[in-house]
């Protein structure tokens, strides 16, 4: 099967250089911010974990500016974004979870004020705009949904050392359990499965 991969969703802005500071300052990191003829110009930014990216500039779409809707962050903690968004003056809605608590309504719809009861992973959101008006929302998730995880993207060098570490340890153990303190020679087949499962794949 061909694997179809979002990776870049194009946002219609009308000061290139407003909305990429508006960007940096939020965390997004800047990739290429290109000029060409006439005006041309492309700023590709990704967010901070995401494999994802925004593009921005001139000449790169036709669509008004602002006028993006629904463009959804997924976050492990929806609290700490809200202060994160908050601490760096964005005009972000509370946090809140849908009656239904399935997916958020259009609008403010069945909005109810608050994170999800219990935090049920994929419940809690929040919304904000950029200085264009084009609309976001964060959706907190916790733990996937089985079948949803097909590969691991860590979001630093830090992170897969620590999956690293942990696998380490574990395999350690298994040795002096199940292989009664015999070396595993083929430890990088057993360490790749135990981040897979750490994972969730």
């Amino acid at each position: 099967m061909v694997d179809f991969k979002i990776e870049v969703v194009v946002l219609p802005v009308a000061d290139v250089d407003r909305s990429r500071d508006f960007y940096k300052s939020i965390g997004f990191r800047e990739d290429v911010d290109f000029t060409g003829p006439d005006g041309f110009r492309v700023v590709h930014l990704t967010p901070p974990g995401s494999a994802a990216s925004i593009i921005i500039g001139a000449g790169v779409t036709d669509a008004e500016p602002g006028s993006a809707r629904g463009v959804h962050l997924i976050v492990d903690d929806i609290v700490a974004a809200h202060e994160h968004l908050a601490a760096h003056g964005v005009p972000v809605s509370e946090v809140f979870h849908d009656a239904g608590g399935v997916f958020h309504h259009a609008g403010t719809t069945a909005r109810v004020g608050g994170p999800h009861p219990g935090r049920q992973s994929y419940g809690s959101f929040l919304s904000f705009t950029d200085p264009d008006g084009n609309e976001f929302f964060l959706q907190e998730v916790t733990e996937r949904r089985p079948g949803r995880i097909s590969h691991v993207v860590y979001d630093s060098v830090a992170a897969v050392e620590a999956a690293l570490r942990d696998a380490a340890i574990a395999h350690g153990e298994y040795e002096a359990t199940v292989l009664d303190g015999k070396h595993d020679e083929d430890w990088p087949a057993w360490y790749a499965a135990h981040m897979a499962r750490a994972a969730g794949l």
